[in-house]
């Protein structure tokens, strides 16, 4: 039996180690992995930390076991080690409301503010780096965007251009930059738009005249941060895209940091200006990709529990690794189970979640071979009939291997059926050609992401 004493001593202990993690974690990262852990004991200089799941468990060794240590060490220099152990803890609500400011508290919603878009400088409060879920999904982006707060317009990050398929929280990151520059530098004008707003305002001052156009440029040079949404809209925009040309140089010649973000790598846009993709790549060009599962489940978390809804843990596992969609496809299924729990007054149970993912969530394409063939065409602009030929030049053979590989991986049809219907080809030949693509997108970055941007079309 434990020592009353020592409970004590344990409860204190871990509760001002929770306190120092608090303040190097987000909020989302904090309230995700953190809920429902104690110490269990102590022996000999090795304390036992309770977590809920071996899901927890695995996550706190493997991401957090240093920062957790060290804490402790801060509080207790006899402390040489820490165990992690699964046991059933009862859910403190009193915690939970610890983790919620004090407005959210009182209403259980975010404040009014956060809701509103600044109209200065075109961005939403509630976008920051505190509740954005970071993942390998989308590291890389998150890490370029630290890197460019340290030297706002100095850094080798200059312009950063983030692409990836939609949903996949672009918008969140762009904007988390533009809270935090001016949370960090107040006296830095910072600005927020997307290229669509960007155009009709660009439309706008052109039909107003001359006095129009000079106010119009003068605004747009005169940003210390400008971070501009959805690039890809730009397309066939001719005298726009001259137009952000011109600001883009005024403003990189002056060391003013520029952000972009699209749903396509900048060499893949159609009708850009090769000038402007030569600017775009003057920078950093990362992706961001679809979540994987442990993503996703920390991601299910965070946004539960932003709304104070703390489903079983069996829920939020199934909706992990049954909805394979982008954050926002996500958050739509969750916010749907938030809402039919709360007019049952009560938890759904997994029966009652199946049947519901089934009929909300997006079904995938049903493709036939020869649209497949057409995407992948038409994305390396060369004539469809060309590829069922029996043509050896070079601009054909790509395509037709890349349209190959994606039938047998993505689709999973056979080797000889995808033979058959690529004109009569063996299937040995299909074999090779997938075999080949797969080996060249391990050394060949470029390739990899143009079949990336490729799969992002289906």
């Amino acid at each position: 039996m434990q020592n009353p004493v020592s409970t004590i001593e344990n409860s204190q202990l871990w509760e001002k180690t929770l306190f120092e993690l608090e303040a190097d974690l987000s909020r989302a990262n904090f309230s995700t992995w953190f809920k429902n852990t104690t110490i269990i004991k102590q022996d000999d200089g090795i304390v036992v930390v309770g977590v809920p799941n071996e899901f927890v468990k695995d996550w706190l060794q493997n991401k957090f076991h240093k920062m957790i240590l060290r804490s402790l060490r801060n509080l207790s220099e006899n402390i040489r080690g820490i165990e992690y152990s699964v046991c059933k803890i009862e859910d403190k609500k009193t915690d939970k409301k610890a983790l919620l400011p004090q407005a959210e508290q009182q209403t259980g919603e975010l404040p009014l503010a956060n809701l509103y878009i600044n109209r200065e400088d075109g961005l939403n409060q509630r976008y920051t780096f505190s509740n954005f879920i970071i993942g390998s999904f989308n590291e890389l982006a998150y890490t370029a965007s630290q890197a460019i707060l340290k030297k706002v317009g100095t850094n080798v990050y200059n312009p950063l251009f983030i692409y990836g398929s939609t949903g996949l929280g672009k918008t969140h990151l762009i904007q988390a930059i533009g809270n935090e520059v001016k949370k960090n530098h107040p006296t830095k004008r910072v600005f927020y738009t997307t290229s669509e707003k960007f155009s009709v305002d660009y439309i706008n001052s052109v039909g107003q005249g001359s006095k129009a156009m000079v106010i119009f440029k003068n605004k747009y040079r005169n940003y210390d941060l400008l971070i501009m949404d959805d690039i890809q809209f730009l397309s066939n925009k001719e005298k726009t895209q001259e137009e952000l040309f011109h600001i883009f140089n005024e403003l990189y010649h002056n060391n003013k940091q520029i952000v972009f973000s699209s749903d396509k790598h900048p060499n893949y846009i159609p009708a850009l200006e090769s000038r402007l993709k030569s600017r775009f790549s003057a920078g950093m060009i990362v992706d961001v990709q679809e979540p994987e599962y442990e993503s996703r489940l920390a991601i299910l978390r965070a946004k539960a529990a932003s709304q104070n809804f703390f489903p079983p843990e069996e829920i939020i596992d199934y909706l992990a690794s049954s909805v394979q969609g982008n954050i926002r496809e996500l958050e739509g299924l969750l916010n749907g189970i938030i809402c039919q729990s709360q007019l049952k007054n009560r938890n759904l149970t997994l029966n009652e979640i199946k049947p519901f993912i089934k009929n909300t969530s997006k079904p995938k394409k049903i493709l036939s071979v020869k649209e497949i063939v057409k995407v992948v065409c038409d994305f390396y602009s060369i004539e469809e009939s060309f590829v069922y030929e029996k043509t050896r030049r070079k601009e054909v053979v790509k395509p037709r291997q890349i349209a190959m590989f994606i039938l047998r991986e993505d689709f999973n049809i056979s080797y000889p059926t995808i033979g058959q219907k690529m004109g009569g080809r063996d299937h040995t030949t299909v074999m090779h050609s997938c075999e080949k693509v797969k080996v060249d997108m391990k050394n060949d970055l470029s390739l990899m992401q143009e079949v990336d941007q490729i799969r992002a079309m289906f």
